[in-house]
């Protein structure tokens, strides 16, 4: 009998006042946290592992994690 370890992989959702989706943040399996919009659209990447946040075209937004600051509500 083998041993079988799940790994679960938690989204963080994030919700406007009226509780409607805007964005879903998932850890990736190489750690690297991604960032997605209602839609499912990519919006950007954090790697913890170089402290940078990239856009979805992959330009540097920032050192550090701030992947909600590439919601936009409108």
């Amino acid at each position: 009998m083998s041993l079988h370890q799940e790994q679960t992989v938690t989204d963080q959702q994030i919700r406007d006042r009226t509780n409607k989706l805007i964005a879903t943040i998932k850890t990736q399996s190489s750690g690297k946290l991604e960032i997605r919009d209602s839609r499912n659209r990519l919006l950007g990447i954090y790697d913890p592992r170089t402290n940078e946040t990239r856009d979805a075209a992959n330009r540097l937004v920032a050192r550090g994690n701030v992947l909600t600051s590439l919601v936009s509500t409108f």
